[in-house]
């Protein structure tokens, strides 16, 4: 899955170009730095790639993400409707910009659920969010229908679904901003960074400048930009930009050998009895980084788990019911509305109320699911291996317990 596993001489190239110049901040020392502009050169790849006409990148992908809310205009009072299955990033977002994370319910495809979203919206929703796990998407038809029928934003967090794309559009480029992260872990990797895409030009100037603590960047001295509103410290570093330069000029390779890996293990965890595959909107649009696949009860696929971790194999396959940091069963400090710094009693309220629903339509999803990460270096021998003894310990499983009954 993640660009890391391939590391090679054309980061290092693109790294000692930054540090050859010794000027390693994005913005400024113009003479210094003998041309070399990463950050502006990414952004560029980045909108040439992914098909939007605006890129700014920013230091991670929650940095991403709160930008872009501001930059839409999403604060106090509003509502933000995202997925009870996502990373506590996308609510740490919405309640940093003093807005309220509602969350709505997944369904097979592991993303939100159209009706659960119809349910949600009240006279205080500013936005729906999707958020598209694990390298596939949400239904964006039916999302966008609700946003036009509502006047609501579209706010695509796409920082796991990096390559992947829903009826011919790249994943982060259909709404009215889409993100994506470049932590380590990414189909692509800048170490650290993010960015938020948009085709609205308002969008873009407003992240540009909220981003770097307001500068307006019309001006050749950075010391006398004017600063037409409050902003922040969201900057990625030169060498973080040149990172993922050399990574976004490999992203067609990487996605290549992950559909290659990802089609050889479905073809064998096909043969597991009782398995369902996770929905896809858009089977041709899969980025691949993940395998996702449902077992018939929650019983056998913790027993599964307990066996694969009794193997020594469960690693690289994540049983997301369990997670502390993707599903909101195991969220108690948003539960309970702990934080460093104090809320206003009505917003730490709202927060408490949305995160202590009920959410059993999604439990009985997730508790059925494991997904498996799909590795870049894998040989065909480790992807047989690999997936022989998940089918082995699978249908070991099974027998046990049809003999209890």
């Amino acid at each position: 899955m993640p660009g890391y596993e391939l590391w090679s001489d054309k980061e290092r190239k693109e790294v000692n170009d930054v540090l050859n110049t010794g000027i390693l901040m994005r913005y400024g020392f113009d003479g210094m730095r003998n041309g070399i502009w990463k950050s502006k050169e990414l952004e560029a790849a980045i909108c040439e790639t992914f098909g939007t006409k605006h890129a700014q990148l920013v230091s991670s992908g929650t940095a991403a993400l709160t930008t872009a809310m501001a930059a839409l205009g999403i604060g106090y009072g509003d509502e933000v409707i995202t997925p009870c299955f996502t990373f506590v990033a996308s609510f740490e977002a919405i309640i940093s910009v003093g807005a309220t994370p509602v969350f709505a319910d997944v369904d097979d495809t592991l993303t939100l659920d159209p009706l659960s979203v119809k349910k949600a919206i009240t006279a205080k929703t500013k936005a729906i969010m999707p958020v598209h796990m694990c390298g596939s998407m949400a239904d964006l038809d039916a999302l966008s229908a609700l946003c036009k029928e509502h006047n609501l934003i579209l706010l695509e967090d796409a920082c796991q679904s990096i390559g992947g794309s829903y009826k011919g559009k790249q994943l982060g480029s259909i709404g009215d901003a889409g993100t994506f992260s470049f932590d380590f872990v990414k189909t692509m990797t800048c170490a650290e960074g993010g960015v938020i895409m948009s085709n609205r030009e308002d969008v873009f100037t407003h992240s540009d400048g909220y981003s770097d603590h307001g500068h307006d960047h019309k001006g050749v001295d950075r010391g006398a930009d004017l600063h037409p509103f409050v902003g922040y410290n969201f900057r990625i570093s030169e060498l973080h930009s040149a990172v993922g330069l050399a990574q976004i000029k490999r992203l067609p390779e990487f996605l290549a050998l992950q559909k290659k890996n990802h089609g050889a293990l479905k073809e064998i965890l096909a043969q597991i009895p009782g398995i369902s595959f996770r929905r896809i909107p858009d089977p041709s649009g899969d980025s691949c980084s993940f395998i996702s696949w449902f077992l018939p009860t929650e019983e056998i696929t913790r027993a599964v788990v307990a066996e694969l971790k009794a193997q020594g194999i469960l690693a690289g396959n994540f049983y997301w019911f369990d997670n502390n940091w993707h599903y909101i069963r195991k969220w108690d400090h948003l539960k309970n509305g702990t934080t460093l710094n104090a809320l206003h009693p009505d917003h730490k309220k709202a927060v408490m109320h949305h995160a202590n629903k009920n959410f059993s339509a999604s439990d009985a999803v997730m508790g059925r699911c494991i997904s498996t990460a799909i590795s870049l270096t894998w040989t065909e021998e480790q992807i047989i291996d690999k997936g022989n003894k998940i089918v082995a310990a699978v249908k070991k499983i099974m027998q046990e317990i049809n003999a209890l009954v």
